[in-house]
């Protein structure tokens, strides 16, 4: 079976020869390690860690012209840097910690309609440079291929948040989402027209949006709000993907989700990931809940993999092997792999996902004899 064929089959609850192993994601402190730990650096990990290839159509859904990076002062007692990223976002940036650390944010260009106006012209669908300059090319480099190809299709919630800010936004769904669905709407009018080109020329396998709105115990949106604004647009672009035949539809958003599952099904999305544990995201309780309804990705705590190797058997095994016999699962860390993961941590814990997924109910009943299961 190839690539595409696990792919489409592990996401249509089907019968792959077993479930498709989607490319982790790492901090790039965490490769650096692993390369001190014996990792080769002219390896592609993709090879090395034995994923499966999985790829995204090349358009750009960005600002263009994106603002220019600045830096607008240095603090040098203070070790930090203040900058206005591509974004036209203003952050205070703290040198001496590692890129794991989080900015902070001081200042984000969408404040009135008038600075949106403004704005929303570095998003012309209609500029040149959204696609490839050889795109017949691209086109012909796909046709016969035996990989899954998908396209990103915006945001609506978390790049609106980008642009104008956390706190902004959540008082202007209550002072004037008016502006907050205008907005949106453009970005919906935005994203079908960018891709419009891709879906038509080419025959793709699966969609993803991007979201980012879960915080640790709950969404950063209230369902009311998300149904009144955001639930329109992603119908829109949603219906528009499913009469080009692409029925796999996933969002990423990071946090606690599952007051906006259902609206994101009722929207048309059918998968979510990364199901971060910390967040008390359990793939486990979502299929049973949501059953073949719901394509799953993640949900393996990257916290226990810096842990004892009982410990990470113990995660992988008390998920993987039930999920893989449900299907509709994709096996992966709850998001990207930290520094403090040794590499023979990793490898041990890809070991025991490769083992699960290609004999899952041998495993399954191993967890269980084990104890990892509660009945």
């Amino acid at each position: 079976m190839n690539y595409r064929e696990r792919y489409r089959e592990t996401a249509r609850f089907g019968n792959p020869d077993r479930a498709f192993l989607v490319p982790q994601w790492f901090w790039h402190e965490t490769i650096l390690r692993w390369q001190e730990e014996g990792l080769p650096k002219d390896e592609h990990l993709v090879h090395y860690f034995g994923f499966d290839r999985y790829e995204v159509v090349p358009i750009n859904l960005g600002l263009v012209p994106p603002f220019e990076v600045e830096t607008l002062e240095v603090d040098e007692a203070e070790k930090t840097t203040v900058i206005r990223d591509s974004d036209g976002t203003i952050k205070k940036v703290f040198l001496d910690k590692s890129e794991l650390s989080m900015p902070l944010w001081l200042d984000y260009p969408v404040k009135t309609r008038e600075d949106w106006e403004e704005y929303k012209k570095r998003l012309n669908p209609k500029s040149p440079c959204r696609y490839p300059a050889w795109w017949e090319d691209y086109k012909r480099s796909v046709k016969n291929r035996d990989y899954p190809l998908g396209i990103s299709v915006g945001s609506f919630y978390g790049w609106v948040r980008n642009w104008m800010g956390m706190e902004r936004l959540s008082y202007m769904l209550y002072d004037d989402p008016g502006f907050v669905r205008e907005i949106d709407e453009y970005i919906a009018d935005f994203v079908i027209e960018v891709i419009r080109k891709a879906v038509e020329e080419i025959e793709l396998d699966f969609a993803l949006f991007w979201e980012d709105l879960g915080m640790k115990v709950g969404p950063l949106i209230s369902p009311k709000h998300f149904r009144e604004i955001m639930l329109p647009c992603y119908k829109r672009v949603t219906e528009f993907l499913r009469s080009h035949g692409i029925d796999i539809i996933w969002v990423d958003s990071d946090g606690n989700n599952d007051p906006i599952i259902p609206l994101w099904l009722e929207g048309g999305v059918n998968g979510v990931y990364p199901l971060e544990v910390a967040a008390n995201q359990d793939a486990i309780s979502l299929r049973k809940k949501y059953g073949k309804d719901l394509l799953l990705m993640g949900n393996i705590d990257k916290r226990v993999l810096a842990r004892s190797k009982d410990e990470i058997e113990r995660e992988v095994l008390r998920k993987v092997p039930w999920l893989a016999m449900q299907g509709g699962y994709f096996p992966f860390v709850d998001h990207s792999v930290p520094p403090d993961v040794p590499l023979e941590n990793f490898l041990y814990y890809l070991e025991l996902v490769k083992a699960s997924i290609s004999d899952p109910e041998r495993y399954y009943h191993m967890a269980k004899e084990k104890g990892y299961i509660e009945e």
